[in-house]
């Protein structure tokens, strides 16, 4: 079963672990007949071989329950009243900004999917770049090994030279010129050995900095796991304690809007609806004012 909600033709869905901020709530503009789109619930499933589409949505303040199968158009209600297949006729305008809005909102679920694909492509080749900073690093670290390892056999080199020029302190000025050339040639060393200590720090450096950042992001996102977790658990229990649901699992979808409130597809009496918006509200609880749960663990919500 696929099931799309559209907010004023904005639909965010996000997933738990990486729940941040979701749809924002605004006012379709009204189109040239004059409707008033507000709300649209769209669940569609198959049944006995052919294509069932049920339409929920809130156009000019009326409430509108339509089915349609296989795209045809099977049963029509409004504000709760079933209207009669020859009366149909007197809704085809609303029935027409329905179909063109379910159209535009598979058109932005379909562009959302490419922007999907093209991070995660994104993502991916992040990991080869990582992967090929940390061979990088690796080869660099065996490379200062090896400096290290010459340093320490120049220094060798350099204390065999001293004891050799104190035993040969009355040669000739060649063996001095030869000394002061190895001189140079230590000093030289000792510079590029100096420049590499400085590039080995600042590299030490900013790996510091990324495993600080990286850290940090782990914590945000456990933090909001949690409290998720946590508001997701005091909300079942409310509604097991006021009976709208039998238990925990029994919660299929929660809805909480400027419009009212649903559980199940079930719309929830005005003082519920009122109660839940007070308890729930982001300044007392940290929920959105538009809220949506679904149990297969997509939340929406601003």
């Amino acid at each position: 079963m696929k099931t799309i909600i559209t907010k004023s033709s904005v639909s965010l869905l996000i997933t738990l672990a990486a729940f941040t901020a979701g749809a924002q709530t605004e006012t379709r503009p009204k189109t040239a007949s004059n409707y008033e789109i507000r709300m649209m619930r769209d669940v569609t499933h198959i049944e006995n071989g052919k294509r069932v589409e049920q339409v929920e949505t809130e156009i000019n303040d009326k409430f509108y329950r339509i089915n349609f199968v296989d795209d045809k158009l099977a049963a029509l209600s409004v504000e709760g009243e079933k209207i009669t297949a020859t009366d149909w006729g007197k809704y085809s305008d609303v029935v027409s900004t329905i179909r063109r809005e379910l159209k535009e909102q598979a058109k932005r679920n379909a562009e959302q999917q490419v922007r999907n694909r093209e991070q995660e492509k994104r993502n991916a080749e992040q990991v080869v770049r990582n992967e090929e900073q940390a061979k990088r690093n690796g080869e660099q670290a065996v490379r200062n090994k090896e400096q290290e390892k010459l340093n320490a056999e120049q220094v060798s080199r350099n204390e065999e030279q001293k004891k050799r020029d104190q035993e040969q302190a009355i040669r000739n000025e060649e063996q001095a010129k030869k000394n002061a050339e190895q001189a140079l040639r230590n000093e030289e060393q000792e510079k590029r050995n100096a420049e590499q200590a400085l590039r080995n720090k600042e590299q030490e450096t900013r790996n510091a900095e990324q495993a600080v950042r990286n850290k940090e992001q782990a914590q945000r996102n456990a933090e909001q796991a949690r409290a998720m977790e946590a508001l997701m658990k005091d909300l079942k229990a409310d509604l097991v304690n006021d009976k709208i649901i039998k238990d925990d699992n029994d919660l299929k979808e929660f809805k909480i809007n400027d419009f009212g409130m649903s559980v199940n597809g079930v719309r929830q009496p005005e003082d519920v609806f009122k109660r839940y918006r007070e308890k729930y509200s982001k300044e007392k609880y940290g929920i959105m004012r538009d809220f949506n749960y679904s149990r297969d663990g997509v939340i929406s919500g601003q």
